[in-house]
């Protein structure tokens, strides 16, 4: 699940659940709308997970 991957991303990066939704979809209640239920559609999850991928490799977290 794609909530699985946001919640291990940012325990790696310690990024605040806001920050990541506010940069990665413009949205910073999307991790706690998530942890509720919420599903996002196929463009967003592409664009969740380029971000953490990005993010990743330019700032090297495991």
């Amino acid at each position: 699940m794609l909530i699985w991957k946001i919640e291990r991303f940012l325990a790696a990066t310690g990024m605040p659940v806001t920050k990541f939704g506010r940069l990665a979809a413009s949205d910073p209640r999307l991790v706690g709308d998530m942890r509720n239920g919420r599903e996002p559609r196929i463009a967003l999850t592409k664009r969740l997970e380029h971000f953490m991928n990005d993010y990743r490799s330019n700032v090297h977290v495991a």
